[in-house]
């Protein structure tokens, strides 16, 4: 199933994308899409049901973030051996685990708001994993069993924010706007192999990322074991994997967002992004 949220900002209504690519409305067999009402039980309920015969969503209205909500919004940092390389890091031994701010949660098409006086701010096109049930010191054998589905992320990052200022890389991952995931939530029968997928990025219709989830050096099912050791992770809370090589601070000399860029990312199996950079 490819589910996703649509209608103006903060009007969202659930809804999928059916077998030929039409948006049809889900407002009848669900309330919103978040927290339980992604776990694996509830989409086993969404799967007894012909979403071919829902309403169709006449025209082409705006799609928000697939999810109205998460739990918690983990990152796994350094997790591409080619972009641990350009930021001048060593390979990791375990999995870097941070968080962004769940407020930061933002649509495929909504603009990259520029944080008041950034002058770093840079983009990660990332694979995102929705956890579906409640996990806590599971196996790595049994993680993708855990999996609701997967998404596109761009983990947007001020990079100012998040050296230059102590504490936690949180701080320059979370202003908002900065967690802009979708178009779709893929459940995970329509993923059978989280790491083949390709993820590019485009700054201008210039290509700066250009990999494949086979170079994670951490995969989806080591990083829910490891995690599950730490925490319990619950429905919906959302991993961002890591992202690959081609960031701007890793750029000779580094590169970084303005007002009037625009921003396009992909993912196999997950659709697009597309975005304009605007001012504050």
């Amino acid at each position: 199933m490819k589910l996703v949220r649509y209608g103006p900002q903060g009007h969202e209504k659930p809804g999928c994308l059916d077998d030929t690519g039409q948006l049809r409305d889900l407002s009848a067999v669900s309330a919103d899409f978040g927290g339980d009402s992604v776990s694996c039980a509830a989409l086993d309920v969404l799967r007894q049901i012909d979403l071919n015969k829902a309403p169709v969503v006449e025209g082409q209205p705006r799609l928000g973030a697939p999810l109205a909500f998460v739990p918690n919004f983990y990152c796994i940092g350094l997790n591409y051996a080619l972009h641990a390389a350009e930021t001048g890091a060593a390979t990791p031994a375990e999995p870097i685990l941070f968080s962004k701010a769940s407020a930061c949660l933002s649509g495929p098409q909504d603009p990259i708001l520029l944080p008041g006086g950034s002058q770093k701010t840079d983009w990660e096109v990332e694979l995102g994993v929705v956890i579906g049930t409640r996990a806590y010191r599971i196996s790595e054998a049994e993680a993708l069993d855990y999996v609701a589905g997967y998404c596109a992320v761009n983990d947007l990052s001020e990079r100012e924010y998040q050296f230059n200022h102590g504490g936690q890389w949180i701080k320059g991952k979370s202003c908002p706007g900065f967690g802009k995931i979708g178009p779709v939530l893929v459940t995970k029968d329509d993923i059978p192999n989280p790491q083949a997928l390709g993820l590019r990025l485009w700054v201008n219709d210039i290509l700066r990322q250009d990999s494949t989830t086979a170079d994670m050096i951490f995969t989806v099912a080591q990083i829910i074991s490891h995690m599950s050791h730490y925490m319990e992770l619950l429905p919906g809370d959302i991993i961002a994997t890591g992202t690959p090589s081609g960031v701007g601070i890793g750029l000779s000399p580094p590169q970084f967002l303005h007002a009037g860029d625009r921003v396009r990312l992909a993912i196999d199996g997950l659709g697009a992004q597309a975005c304009a950079v605007i001012a504050p």
